[in-house]
């Protein structure tokens, strides 16, 4: 043990040796020792030094001396590669993203169809070359294309997105995207929900939004509501209030009692 642990020593930091916390066999004339780690920076971590002795050896040699982790050891989080941990919004310039062979949310874009026989290996390869022009003339000339998994995804991150019906712009705009003349539909089956905006003056210029979205710049708010009119103060001269008889008490000599008495005077 005391081998084993000169040998801890050796790597740790002066006093982070702690006590011996057991040994285990592991095979034979082959012998693990443990020490507890006293650093502050890897509490629950310990000191594993194996040591083996050669038969007919009356000494021990060290095979190897290593921190290793305990069950309650603070450990980093698993390595995740950065192409399964980027976010929306990662991606800057020169960065380059790598889609996988097996991707689901793409498929191929073609498929060669060979009308000739089967056996004829020169047919498949002219078919599949027609079929490829064919589809490059249609403008799809790709080698995969959105599959109806990734369809469905993006139809539910713009459908619940800023440009969506739920956006606080939207609740608040004066008609839908559907009726302005500034929105141009997408292709395929997106066009039945969604279109491009094409109205410098909105916040959504440029950004795919739902039919149902809306915004203040709509192409059809062609008047402005006008400004409501405030009405000047009403004043009824005709009405009056009733004032309670009761007065309070006044003690002999009061002012309102002179007041009384000069009136009497002068009538």
């Amino acid at each position: 043990m005391d081998l084993a642990r000169a040998a801890a020593q050796d790597l740790a930091a002066p006093g982070h040796v702690g006590d011996h916390l057991g040994m285990e066999v592991e095979g034979e004339r082959l012998a693990t020792h443990r020490f507890a780690c006293t650093d502050l920076g890897y509490r629950g971590w310990h000191w594993a030094v194996t040591v083996a002795r050669v038969s007919r050896s009356k000494t021990a040699t060290v095979c190897e001396a290593v921190l290793l982790p305990g069950p309650d050891a603070l450990l980093a989080h698993e390595w995740v590669p950065w192409s399964q941990r980027l976010a929306p919004g990662d991606l800057g310039v020169g960065d380059l993203l790598l889609t996988e062979a097996d991707d689901d949310r793409l498929e191929p874009g073609y498929t060669a169809a060979g009308d000739g026989d089967s056996n004829d290996s020169s047919a498949g390869v002219l078919s599949e070359d027609v079929d490829r022009v064919a589809l490059w003339e249609l403008g799809l000339g790709r080698a995969r294309v959105l599959s109806p998994i990734g369809r469905d995804d993006a139809v539910d991150r713009w459908y619940s997105g800023d440009h969506g019906p739920s956006a606080p712009i939207a609740e608040a705009a004066p008609a839908q995207c559907s009726t302005c003349a500034f929105v141009t539909p997408l292709a395929g089956s997106l066009r039945l929900l969604f279109g491009v905006c094409a109205n410098a003056f909105s916040p959504s210029d440029g950004s795919v939004v739902t039919f149902d979205h809306g915004c203040g710049a709509h192409s059809e708010v062609a008047v402005l509501p006008g400004p409501v009119e405030i009405t000047e103060p009403f004043v009824d001269d005709l009405g009056y209030d009733v004032v309670d008889p009761l007065l309070p008490d006044h003690p002999d000599g009061s002012v309102d009692d002179a007041a009384d008495g000069e009136d009497l005077g002068h009538s």
